[in-house]
């Protein structure tokens, strides 16, 4: 068995990055010369750092693939492109060793830290509504008021900007001018700067 996938469609590349923490793809096409040169470098960087789950290598040709190159721009062969959980963190152009090697090197030292490709959508334990172990649960257990869990969305919070409205509502309300407050409210769409 290769070590190395030959990406046959879209469909086949999609699932080759759902497959792994990373991939590695070599862009190439068979009739670019550095291409050739640089092949026995990924087949060996490819045997010997291919984690399943983890690490995985494959080449898109270009000419074959045309899609799967314009949806990542490669307009140099050869490219090789760096994913991590599906989104590119690194990218070679042209036939650089060292560069390649380098980056490989990196992601597979990487992938072999962390814990392999899951299917899960959010890293964190999340929690059950109602929960024990839930924030809102821990703020209801230490006495805080509702206003203070519900109003924490930053800056004075939510409650502070209804309760600070609605006293401009009133105070507009009970006024003799009201146009004339609304317009030297802070509120005002002509006072914005």
């Amino acid at each position: 068995m290769s070590t190395i996938a030959h990406v046959t469609s879209s469909t086949h590349f999609n699932t080759l990055l759902g497959s792994s923490a990373y991939l590695i793809v070599d862009f190439y096409a068979d009739w670019c010369g550095p291409c050739k040169a640089i092949a026995p470098v990924f087949q060996q960087l490819a045997t010997a750092e291919a984690k399943p789950g983890r690490l995985q290598f494959c080449k898109v040709d270009v000419d074959g693939q045309a899609d799967i190159a314009r949806k990542y721009s490669v307009s140099a062969m050869p490219t090789f492109l760096i994913f991590k959980n599906g989104s590119v963190i690194d990218t070679i152009r042209g036939a650089n060793p060292s560069a390649l090697r380098s980056a490989v090197l990196k992601a597979a030292s990487d992938a072999t830290k962390g814990p392999a490709k899951s299917n899960v959508a959010f890293g964190s334990k999340g929690y059950v509504l109602g929960s024990a172990g839930s924030p809102a649960a821990t703020a209801r257990g230490s006495g805080a008021a509702w206003s203070q869990g519900f109003g924490g969305f930053g800056g004075s919070g939510l409650m502070d900007t209804v309760v600070r409205f609605m006293a401009l509502y009133a105070t507009s309300l009970i006024s003799f001018d009201g146009y004339h407050a609304a317009e030297q409210s802070p509120f005002s769409v002509k006072n914005r700067r």
